[in-house]
């Protein structure tokens, strides 16, 4: 997980909030707002990182639509998130998908609880964190270690390290 910081919320959304009888079913600009998202999140999945695109992503109510009828229209309860194995079975599903109507504890958006320094990243490409509360919600509720998740991460770190230790063969500073 990466901590985010929203631009500027498409107008439409602002027009469609002042609308009479409105929410998040009716607003027809959607492929705006997934443009948005994405600009805002530079391309990657609010939970697990992957790359996202805007035929390949779904639109994440932080806090549920159904829980929280409230906040569905809240740019700053929406995420651009991938598509999580939606249709698989349960122990495949990751993401949104996994999550549906679970409150999570951490948030991408939060600058007092910054997600960055809550999650730790292993050599393995496992995650996890120290709180056990973001553990669970992390491997429960989000599936953030489910073995192609890890698989990925290990991936990209391992070719991060061959980058780096051939451009620094003796180490850096050296």
């Amino acid at each position: 997980m990466k901590r985010f910081v929203k631009g500027r919320e498409p107008q439409s959304l602002v027009e469609h909030r002042l609308k009479s009888f409105t929410n998040y079913n009716n607003y027809p600009h959607k492929d705006e707002l997934q443009a948005s998202l994405l600009t805002d999140q530079g391309c990657i999945c609010c939970y697990c990182m992957q790359r996202i695109s805007a035929d390949r992503m779904k639109i994440e109510h932080w806090r549920s639509q159904d829980e929280y009828p409230q906040f569905q229209l809240d740019y700053n309860n929406l995420f651009g998130a991938c598509q999580g194995g939606q249709g698989s079975p349960s122990h495949l599903q990751h993401c949104d998908t996994k999550k549906g109507n679970t409150e999570i504890t951490i948030n991408p958006l939060n600058n007092h609880r910054n997600c960055e320094d809550l999650i730790k990243y292993l050599a393995t490409g496992k995650i996890y964190s120290d709180d056990e509360t973001i553990d669970k919600d992390l491997n429960d509720v989000l599936n953030l270690n489910m073995q192609t998740l890890v698989n990925n991460r290990k991936e990209v770190l391992d070719l991060v390290l061959k980058q780096l230790k051939s451009e620094y063969p003796r180490g850096i500073g050296q």
